[in-house]
């Protein structure tokens, strides 16, 4: 695997206060909320005679290092005829949660976790995101419980949904579910998550699937009290896993077009001029689109480390253009497929940090337990897609200017340095580039650049206030 690229900043680091106050988050939560928070921690064994004691169940958690708002855990098994059983279990955020009381309300205020370097804006608080409703290891929890069995092709053939207590046994991340696999010696609770992952992959592609192989910028504590810029690989487990999440998300679309109310996720096909834009910049590119292959094929199959893969990842985002959230009760609407996943697709995997995971999933459970959906969740179907859609645009805003910030901070004492770089985009007179070491995404001014390549930048100017870089070719 390739180690992750990291600069460190000045030691005095930086804070994200400004931030915070320029987008207007929330510091804290109300003393109604607090209040409605404490007194839904309750001993979860009062309410199992209302659920499946799953409690047996060697489930695992993976998630980033240090989380503590668990949302899933896993256990894959294999069966007779090759096939799996998958139990995916979810932390039951509608178990603490009244309906239209203030925990309900700010909840569909905030709409999801926002995530910064110095500390998280959270969805709940924190007694139930990172206590009593999250599935940390050890610990009884309330869950909603997935059982979605799968053939030797990686297909579905049946899905199961409802409550029950739950109890991880381990917490995992990423790297040490990967290291573990390469090694021979993975969690017997995760054993199957490589074969299984990449039947889904391999599935994913021939349904139409879009991955766009980015590099990730990330960013983590120094131990100097700064701030240092990652660029850290996706590995197969963190992929296979996510498969994983979309084979319930996917189920759970199923349950809910099959009953004809619900909430997708959904974005549109491309427009058969987008693609042909993508072949000619491909063309230029130099990169073989071999005739007959669909776009997913195609892009799957190119090296996301290449500088020309690259650039051509960075223009496939037109592709994927149009994302929203569709609600939908007695009549299906016109698009209720995700062109990026290539199928119809609910989020319900992630409730303690996403609002709509927690209405999608009480449809579920009714539909599959013969139910009237409650009204409380078909009246909030009107308003869901709108409060997702507000807050969306709020997290990639807070992410991009978290990015920024720490940019400037890393490159301020660099002004006058050159670097290898990476053309994205390519205009006249700037171009988008990908700077390698430190990961720094910026724009480069001057003659038109060779898209694709890398070439060499001299870093101009930095302004720390305005998070802003200036960049020319060496």
């Amino acid at each position: 695997m390739v180690p992750p690229l990291v600069i460190r900043t000045h030691a005095a680091g930086g804070d994200f206060g400004h931030l915070r106050a320029e987008f207007v988050l929330p510091e804290s939560f109300g003393p109604d909320v607090l209040a409605e928070a404490e007194a839904a921690v309750v001993d979860p064994l009062e309410s199992a005679g209302e659920r499946e004691d799953a409690t047996g169940l060697p489930f695992v958690t993976i998630d980033p290092p240090g989380a503590k708002d668990l949302d899933q855990a896993v256990l894959i098994e294999r069966v007779d005829g090759g096939g799996f059983r998958v139990h995916y279990a979810i932390a039951d955020l509608a178990a603490f949660i009244p309906p239209g009381g203030a925990l309900d309300k700010e909840a569909r205020r905030r709409g999801q976790t926002l995530y910064l370097p110095d500390g998280n804006v959270p969805l709940h608080p924190p007694v139930l995101s990172e206590g009593a409703a999250s599935l940390l290891p050890g610990e009884t929890r309330p869950a909603v419980l997935w059982t979605v069995d799968v053939d030797a092709n990686g297909e579905p053939t049946a899905t199961k949904v409802r409550r029950a207590l739950v109890r991880s046994t381990e917490q995992f991340d990423y790297e040490t579910v990967q290291a573990s696999i390469d090694a021979g010696d993975p969690h017997p609770s995760v054993a199957a998550l490589p074969e299984l992952g990449r039947l889904r992959r391999e599935l994913a592609i021939r349904r139409g699937a879009v991955e766009l192989q980015l590099p990730e910028q990330e960013i983590s504590g120094d131990p100097d009290g700064g701030w240092a810029l990652i660029q850290r690989p996706r590995n197969d487990v963190d992929a296979w896993n996510a498969e994983i999440s979309l084979l319930t998300g996917m189920a759970a679309a199923k349950i809910m077009i099959d009953a004809k109310i619900g909430v997708l996720r959904t974005l549109p096909q491309p427009d058969p001029e987008a693609v042909e834009w993508l072949g000619r910049s491909a063309q230029a590119l130099n990169i073989d689109w071999p005739e007959g292959k669909s776009v997913s094929e195609f892009l799957a199959a190119l090296d996301p480390g290449q500088p020309a893969s690259m650039a051509l990842f960075a223009d496939t985002t037109r592709l994927l253009r149009g994302a929203g959230y569709t609600a939908f009760d007695g009549e299906l609407p016109e698009l209720t497929t995700h062109a990026g996943i290539g199928g119809a697709y609910a989020h319900v995997t992630a409730p303690i940090r996403r609002l709509v995971d927690r209405f999608a999933t009480e449809i579920c459970l009714a539909v599959s337990a013969g139910r009237e959906v409650p009204e409380w969740v078909r009246a909030a179907l009107s308003e869901v897609p709108e409060q997702m859609s507000a807050s969306d645009t709020l997290a990639a805003k807070v992410e991009r200017a978290t990015i920024d910030q720490v940019e400037v901070w890393v490159m301020a004492e660099h002004i006058g340095g050159e670097f290898s770089a990476i053309v994205l985009r390519a205009e006249e007179t700037k171009a988008e580039i990908l700077v390698e070491d430190p990961p720094v995404m910026s724009k480069c001014t001057g003659e038109k650049l060779p898209e694709g390549e890398r070439i060499r930048v001299r870093l101009t100017a930095v302004d720390v206030d305005k998070r802003k870089l200036s960049f020319e070719r060496a």
